[in-house]
């Protein structure tokens, strides 16, 4: 996708330590045309796994995962940090260490929301270490639903996380790919 290649080398900020700043698009100042066309790739591209549901995380996943939701025509579920009085006493949770946070957080669902009748699509923001979404998937799997892919806007495959998600045995897909962030570079493939 050249929009998000573009912007990325526009707007991306790499910090250091494997951090790429992306807050002017998508993680604190959200672009919707941008996340719009990401949304509608992403439902392109995995248009055949038949998801009844997108999962993501709060909060940086919300923004593509529910322009995905939306093309496919899908309900958004994202899992929560925190939990709210208005969730059931009883929840599935689980912790995932977080890179940006430098900490481990929980991630919880209402049992309400996924059953094993569920087939997943989840769609994050990074793909990273690829610790996040095998949280997520562990959600998932907790509630009895198939996990049918993971799609990202950005995987930085020198971090791993394609080869972490591996026995999760699904298609995984990202819209930009990055190759190199060493020497303060931001070098896609």
């Amino acid at each position: 996708m050249k929009s998000l290649y573009d912007r990325i080398l526009k707007d991306g900020r790499n910090l250091g330590g494997g951090i790429l700043k992306v807050d002017a698009f998508l993680n604190h100042q959200v672009d919707p045309q941008l996340m719009d066309e990401c949304g509608r790739e992403l439902a392109r591209r995995f248009e055949a796994v038949e998801a009844t549901k997108i999962l993501t995380a709060e909060i940086s996943g919300i923004a593509p995962a529910l322009a995905t939701a939306l093309h496919m025509g899908l309900p958004l579920l994202y899992a929560r940090r925190t939990k709210p009085i208005t969730m059931p006493a009883q929840v599935i949770m689980t912790t995932a260490p977080s890179h940006t946070r430098g900490q481990m957080v929980e991630l919880m669902i209402s049992p309400e929301f996924l059953s094993q009748d569920d087939r997943i699509l989840i769609v994050d923001d990074f793909l990273a270490t690829g610790q996040t979404i095998l949280g997520l998937a562990r959600l998932g799997q907790t509630a009895g639903a198939q996990i049918v892919g993971v799609g990202a806007v950005i995987e930085k495959v020198f971090e791993g996380g394609r080869e972490a998600l591996a026995p999760l045995e699904v298609p995984v897909q990202a819209l930009a790919t990055i190759v190199d962030m060493s020497e303060g570079r931001i070098v896609l493939k």
